[in-house]
């Protein structure tokens, strides 16, 4: 990939004063140039369903190579068929490499429409997006195969022969600025074609290990009171005492803490990709994406493909079966930006502890980095529990979700009664009453600072 799609869809463009798409030569929409007109016809059925599903229908794809684009080797003029859809005339650019057709680029006709001269231009550009069609059909397979490879493969000799591949297959862009992105849950096995997500070079997907149910009580913005008989008792003076004293776990507005049950603590990121295969017996799958970078600080080619995945991913569950929707809303998580891909496994794991983060704690995401994720960077890498600990796991029933709430909203606002009874919407006696039950059914003291961070650490934990 010497380039991006979307520069030289935009340099046809210009080239020609109209609006110009990009299809692969099964008409799945690679790329488009803004619309400014207000003339309607500008968008007719065929054009705007290309634009919005990605891919036009087979009777729409047999109707124009019906006019021999498959086989032109230059600029093919298609008149307008209201009755099929097309009101408006049209130019074809057909996209070839080596004498092979590998795409299309569409235009609008208008009268007098452009010059020789200036499709001429626009053929010479056609060229160059050939030679990226034919390096990614070339290397395509391989790549999502080798890059779920590396990935997946223990460190040693399986690891270095996965990279070896995958990095003659990316070539030149395999030293380049990259950051790895991971959406999940993924509602298929199936990863899309990297030409239909710009910046990407590579996707797979990888079988998702951490739980993709709802939250066991109620999620972090939740500010609910439920103060309905409840009252003061016997903690409540001793608890009174609490205020001013930081808690272990830190700020509810700049990032509550949390922590992760990963097997990325215990093993490399690959070999956390390859536990997840083995353990997810036909769980969700998750997606992850090489997303080329212009910059370390720019992280907006990674955070466009990650929405617009995760976007897709939550489509798919929306419509699909009851299980591809019990899930959730899919999430997407970012690694730090690095240059050449020795450190993929490191990146890879980084994005999946950044979408876990944005998962537990819902004000992170739907998108989250993993450099602004706090100390959920540390952890999401804990390795995973065989049981709740003995002492917080009566708290963590649902039976007691309003005290594991108040609990948790309490060590957010670093023990400060007052920010915590705000937050919670109650009387501070309502609260320091709440505290003395989570102490009575724990056995802590929160008046300790240990005690606080193993509470802190099991609330959060239990959402990951």
């Amino acid at each position: 990939m010497k380039g991006d799609y979307q520069e030289l869809v935009d340099e046809i463009s210009g080239l020609l004063g109209a609006p110009a798409t990009l299809e692969n030569r099964d008409f799945e929409l690679i790329a488009f140039g803004a619309h400014d007109s207000d003339d309607d016809s500008t968008m007719d059925p065929v054009r705007t369903r290309s634009i919005l599903t990605r891919k036009s229908t087979p009777a729409v794809r047999a109707w124009f190579e019906g006019f021999g684009i498959a086989r032109a080797t230059g600029p093919v003029r298609i008149p307008a068929a209201p009755e099929a859809g097309v009101f408006r005339d049209r130019i074809c650019l057909p996209v070839r490499h080596r004498a092979i057709v590998l795409g299309y680029v569409w235009l609008l006709d208008a009268d007098p429409g452009p010059t020789h001269e200036q499709l001429s231009a626009a053929m010479e550009v056609t060229d160059r997006i050939g030679l990226l069609l034919a390096d990614e059909e070339r290397a395509g397979t391989d790549l999502s195969r080798e890059f779920r490879a590396v990935l997946t493969a223990e460190r040693g000799w399986q690891y270095d022969m996965a990279l070896a591949a995958l990095r003659t297959a990316l070539g030149p862009d395999a030293d380049g600025l990259h950051a790895v992105v991971c959406v999940a849950p993924w509602p298929s096995g199936e990863a899309p074609s990297a030409r239909t997500v710009a910046g990407a070079s590579a996707l797979c997907t990888l079988a998702w290990l951490w739980p993709t149910a709802a939250l066991p009580y109620g999620s972090p913005g939740d500010t609910r009171s439920g103060t309905g008989g409840e009252a003061t008792g016997p903690g409540a003076t001793r608890q009174g005492a609490r205020t001013g004293r930081g808690a272990s776990g830190g700020e509810a507005a700049g990032g509550g803490t949390g922590t992760g049950t990963s097997r990325a603590g215990n093993h490399s990121g690959a070999r956390a990709a390859e536990a997840q295969a083995s353990d997810s017996e036909g769980g969700g799958h998750a997606l992850a994406v090489l997303v080329r970078l212009r910059a370390t600080d720019v992280l907006a080619p990674a955070v466009t493909a990650a929405g617009r995945l995760s976007g897709t991913a939550g489509s798919a569950g929306t419509t699909g079966s009851a299980s591809a929707g019990s899930v959730g809303p899919a999430v997407a998580g970012i690694a730090l930006p690095r240059r050449g891909i020795g450190d993929l496994s490191t990146s890879w794991r980084e994005a999946a502890s950044a979408a876990r983060a944005a998962r537990a704690e819902p004000r992170l995401g739907p998108i989250a980095d993993w450099a602004s994720i706090g100390p959920y960077r540390l952890l999401t890498a804990l390795p995973p529990a065989p049981s709740p600990d003995p002492a917080t796991a009566p708290l963590l029933g649902p039976s007691h979700a309003e005290l594991a709430r108040t609990a948790e909203v309490f060590l957010d606002c670093a023990g400060q009664a007052g920010r915590a009874a705000s937050a919670l919407g109650i009387h501070r006696q309502t609260l320091y009453y709440r505290l003395s039950r989570v102490e009575q059914l724990t056995g802590l003291d929160l008046d300790e600072g240990e005690d606080r961070l193993l509470l802190h650490m099991a609330l959060k934990a239990v959402r990951l």
